[in-house]
């Protein structure tokens, strides 16, 4: 039975792996800054690509490229590059494949960071972006323009968790000659590969899910070997390179990536269904729920709702923070995918550096909370919850 017949949960534990002369069972952790030669023949054919080894850690390590394998055969896709952090994966993507002139098309709803990145900091260098409503196709189709070269989207969003359609804006941006990059760190692979509904490229924060610790950051961007192979170029050079402690890390937490999904996904529908019913709650936002307009939609890409739970409280922001107060066993943090439930308030942290205007045209009101669900048992998350809402 080769590699190729493995099912997801195995790969999770086995991709990549390559032992030492030591033939350890657990990956290998390479701290080192550079890598010694035979020969300064083979120095200058490392160096120039024509004999494959390490060189420099900037770009070339064991255990990165353990690491780098493992998520590429998880998403299924040909190669993987990574990256020091999610948003240092999205730039690199950005940087290694547009110019100045070029443009974005991207969903309205993504992650704070990554409209800063889009709607300020790419302007200075003449790319530009039209952001559009994440549930309209349509709406893709009309903002794209000749020199449109990406069609960036997030699905489930953060933190409204709207689900987009990949195969139908894959075949509109394909169409207008755009390549499709999808940021699948809610779901990972273990609940949607975007790579076979049709996307270009896969970006992750492996910060998330993929340590699911809290531990490290790191990023990456998985995808065919042409496209990787720029991206990979990008950061030799420029250097926003994954540390090999850090990758070796996030190996460690691939390997109970199935397990965590399922499990924490399981925890999340549990407490949406409770916050539901709770007469202090306005609204609540999660796949899993028939009540979410991309119920149908979420439950053909994805294998279940993932463990994002958002849910508008009624009262705005003093009625919102006064559950985050109350909160004795939710951490108050911004950051998710970790084994402890996390809680935030998106409007004040994750995307408090976009206009109003921007957080209104998003739908994060004041009110909003998000919950990133962990394994703590659901009865205890949501007797936690109560003191705040009553």
């Amino acid at each position: 039975m080769s590699s190729d017949d493995w099912s997801f949960e195995t790969l999770a534990v086995r991709a990549g792996q390559h032992r030492s002369q030591f033939n350890e069972h657990s990956e290998a952790l390479y701290l080192t800054s550079s890598f010694v030669f035979d020969s300064a023949a083979q120095a200058a054919a490392r160096f120039s690509g024509e004999e494959e080894g390490n060189v420099y850690a900037r770009f070339t390590n064991p255990t990165v490229t353990t690491m780098q394998e493992r998520l590429a055969a998880l998403e299924g896709a040909e190669a993987c590059v990574a990256t020091a952090s999610g948003m240092a994966a999205i730039l690199s993507a950005v940087m290694a494949l547009m110019k100045s002139g070029e443009h974005i098309v991207a969903s309205r709803s993504i992650f704070g960071a990554t409209q800063q990145l889009f709607g300020t900091i790419l302007p200075r260098f003449g790319i530009e972006t039209s952001f559009v409503d994440a549930g309209s196709v349509e709406g893709f189709r009309a903002a794209l323009r000749p020199t449109t070269r990406l069609v960036f989207i997030e699905t489930p969003s953060n933190p409204l968790t709207e689900v987009l359609d990949i195969a139908a804006i894959a075949e509109v941006a394909h169409a207008g000659g755009a390549l499709v990059v999808v940021d699948n760190c809610f779901c990972t692979p273990a609940l949607q590969r975007p790579l076979q509904l049709g996307a270009d490229l896969v970006i992750h924060s492996a910060t998330k899910y993929l340590d699911g610790q809290g531990r490290v950051l790191g990023g990456a961007v998985c995808g065919p070997k042409p496209l990787t192979d720029e991206v990979f170029k990008f950061l030799r050079t420029a250097g926003p390179t994954l540390s090999p402690f850090n990758a070796w890390v996030i190996l460690k937490g691939m390997e109970t990536l199935a397990v965590r999904m399922q499990a924490q996904s399981t925890n999340a529908l549990q407490l949406a269904q409770w916050l539901e019913v709770q007469p202090q709650v306005a609204r609540v936002y999660y796949p899993g729920l028939t009540s979410h307009p991309q119920h149908a939609l979420a439950m053909r890409q994805q294998k279940s709702g993932g463990a994002i739970v958002s849910f508008d409280v009624k009262g705005c922001r003093e009625a919102a923070w006064r559950v985050v107060d109350n909160c004795h066993l939710l951490s108050i943090t911004a950051n998710l995918g970790d084994t402890k439930t996390t809680i935030t308030h998106p409007a004040s942290t994750t995307h408090g550096r976009i206009s109003p205007e921007a957080r209104a045209a998003s739908g994060i009101g004041e009110g909003l909370l998000r919950i990133a669900v962990g394994l703590e048992s659901p009865a205890d998350i949501q007797a936690d919850l109560v003191r705040g809402l009553s």
